[in-house]
């Protein structure tokens, strides 16, 4: 049937709750791209036709088939742009270096779609706040406290902070360190905040 595959791809992404990325389906998007193409031959062939003849009867067909290419036209846009806003939200979520697994979902033009936004977002936070730049990335959510408890995940090595202190972060360590300086980290799955 007309659309099918096209309202599956949607489907898909409707039955994953936001924040998770799927596989990129290039079969679906491609068996869609090859629907359109057939619609649009069968299409060009019966207008030439219906002119040429005069064969009038020929008209809702035709106009049924162009409805269908504007419906999987929207669909797939619809996909690539839901696609495009979870790998966007991505990069607020994980910081600038995305774990392997949600890599691993993304077709290359999304993966060099994603390292253009990083230099644009990265870009954009140097101009703010004079010198340095502002990591706009950081307290999302407004703070309680300027020092949090953390503990570490996993072994990191050395972590310095703003006043020169070095932390030697190794697996299941506790420390109370700036919020600021922890939440990339955190996000990354390095760190995990301790509530007390």
């Amino acid at each position: 049937m007309f659309c099918e595959k096209a309202v599956e791809l949607v489907r898909e992404l409707q039955r994953l709750g936001d924040g998770q990325l799927p596989a990129f389906s290039e079969d679906g998007v491609r068996q869609v791209l090859e629907e359109m193409k057939a619609l649009y031959e069968q299409n060009q062939s019966d207008v030439n036709e219906a002119k040429t003849e005069g064969r009038s009867e020929l008209i809702p067909t035709i106009k049924f088939r162009h409805s269908c290419l504007l419906r999987n036209q929207r669909c797939v846009a619809a996909y690539l742009y839901d696609r495009l806003l979870r790998i966007r939200a991505l990069r607020w979520e994980y910081g600038s270096v995305l774990p392997t697994a949600v890599r691993f979902h993304m077709c290359a033009e999304e993966l060099e779609w994603f390292n253009q936004y990083k230099k644009s977002l990265a870009t954009y936070m140097r101009s703010l706040g004079g010198e340095g730049g502002l990591d706009i990335t950081q307290d999302r959510k407004p703070p309680k406290s300027l020092f949090i408890e953390v503990r570490c995940l996993k072994d990191y090595g050395e972590f310095e902070i703003d006043d020169g202190t070095i932390v030697l972060l190794k697996k299941n360590s506790q420390h109370f360190l700036p919020r600021w300086k922890c939440e990339q980290l955190i996000r990354q799955g390095v760190l995990e905040h301790v509530i007390s």
